[in-house]
């Protein structure tokens, strides 16, 4: 897909007819490091029109060549980026096509970085409407980016997926690293499909992350900490719903930080949570629009079997089945799971594995880590043959990770290698990409089948418990 601005660029050629050459000069511009590493030569007057920023690096410039000629290092960005940026500058065209996504977002934050403004704006709805699992899959990365950079389209794109799942910022590892205009952005939402007490644990969780030097225990506590802890979210603090918390959450959750609050603030809560009818001074913020989810019902509500995974992980694995760029509605999820094989319940040797599954298609295996939070898996749409030996074939396989802070999809590249069936080993992709003998350890080889390892460290790894699905239309 190519991207046109030739509005915008007709605009800046006109004022550069009609101020003439008065600022013409070669400018040269080395981007990349070595080995690559790239010069490239460009029109000061070009420069000045259609990238002012790069034209005012070239005034600032105290470094020059033999010829004299002033140059703009930019060590940082890569010879493919300035490549698409330029042929923007002076064609008015990017073409994305064949293009990477990564190098894609690389673009947009050199873009930013020149503010070249609309081609911004630009590829950030390219992102959104055309890679939307590989923002999923980089979530914590472009949450956090879009709010230092100011990337207003993906912040609210970010912010409408964090309202549904929010686990996926309050649980993850860089929670804590959050700016507090990112954190405001989401504790502001009314549509937060979170508990109000839990979020008063994130924020305060927050807070106290930001002052290292705040006791551990909160016993240990005197009037300084307190203060310290209330001007670091005098911000966020009239964003929570302190008049939807239960009388048993006011006294476990507020008590305790009773002092960061105001002192009308806390009597009014007191007063409200003993006799709501009556008025208090303080203003009440509505509840949050908490949203019952109610699946489909077809006979019988459907309701999560599993140990291991949860909706939302549901909804992107039948998404991923079905190839499609956005993820299914929790409500319009088309498939059902049936759990067929619990290893804590059913045992985890190969004969459990080969009796309930033996010769059963459209299955998809689930695997908690030992001792993390590391969620993994694959989908065989073929199944496994007992009575086979060797390499199965299909397109439609996959294998996935399914971390807090990202999720990793690796789709078969070699069909012909996708399945291995063998009956003294457990469920097997690729022969060595992700399989088990039929005990409580995993392993992960070399890439074999698939696309990519779905795990950093390789080899052999215990398992807490793992499930075998059914998978079927509804």
């Amino acid at each position: 897909m190519t991207l046109n601005f030739y509005e915008n660029s007709s605009n800046d050629y006109v004022k550069l007819l009609e101020n003439g050459n008065e600022h013409e000069h070669y400018i040269i511009i080395e981007v990349g490091e070595p080995p690559v590493m790239q010069t490239f030569e460009v029109h000061s007057t070009v420069l000045c029109y259609r990238c002012p920023y790069l034209y005012d690096e070239f005034k600032k410039s105290t470094i020059s060549n033999d010829d004299n000629t002033k140059i703009i290092q930019k060590p940082q960005i890569s010879v493919k980026v300035f490549n698409i940026i330029l042929k923007y500058i002076y064609e008015a065209t990017v073409n994305l096509e064949k293009v990477e996504t990564p190098i894609i977002f690389d673009i947009l934050i050199t873009a930013n970085q020149f503010q070249l403004e609309e081609l911004v704006e630009r590829l950030q709805t390219f992102l959104i409407e055309n890679h939307p699992s590989w923002l999923k899959f980089n979530f914590s990365k472009i949450f956090n980016l879009s709010f230092q950079a100011d990337f207003k389209a993906l912040q609210n794109y970010c912010n409408d997926i964090i309202a549904k799942h929010p686990n996926l910022i309050f649980e993850s590892n860089n929670f804590n690293t959050l700016s507090e205009v990112a954190l405001l952005s989401i504790i502001q939402r009314e549509d937060l499909q979170l508990e109000e007490s839990k979020i008063w644990d994130y924020v305060i969780q927050w807070g106290v992350s930001q002052n290292k030097t705040l006791p551990s225990n909160l016993n240990d506590w005197i009037d300084k900490d307190f203060q310290i802890l209330k001007n670091t979210l005098q911000q966020c603090l009239p964003h929570i719903r302190y008049f939807q918390f239960s009388n048993e959450n006011i006294k476990e959750k507020l008590f305790p930080f009773q002092q960061i609050l105001d002192k009308t603030l806390w009597d009014d809560i007191l007063k409200y949570s003993v006799t709501p009818d009556k008025p208090i001074i303080s203003i009440i913020l509505p509840p949050r629009k908490i949203i019952t989810t109610q699946l489909p019902n077809r006979g019988n509500t459907f309701q999560i079997t599993s140990s291991i995974i949860k909706y939302e992980h549901e909804v992107e694995i039948t998404s991923w089945i079905d190839k499609k760029e956005v993820t299914y509605d929790v409500n319009s999820n088309p498939y059902e799971f049936n759990l067929i094989l619990r290893g804590s319940r059913d045992g985890f040797g190969r004969d459990a594995f080969w009796n309930l599954c033996d010769q059963k298609t459209n299955l998809l295996i689930v695997v908690k880590v030992g001792d993390t939070d590391e969620i993994l898996g694959g989908y065989n749409p073929i199944g496994w043959n007992s009575n086979s030996f060797g390499y199965a074939e299909t397109n439609d396989s996959f294998i996935f990770s399914l971390n807090k802070e990202h999720y990793i999809l690796s789709r078969v590249k070699n069909a012909s290698n996708a399945i291995y069936n063998r009956y003294d080993c457990g469920p097997n992709f690729g022969g060595n990409d992700f399989f088990t003998y039929g005990n409580r350890s995993f392993y992960i080889g070399y890439i074999n089948g698939y696309e990519k390892l779905i795990r950093k460290i390789g080899g052999e790894f215990s398992i807490d418990d793992y499930e075998v699905f059914q998978i079927k239309k509804r």
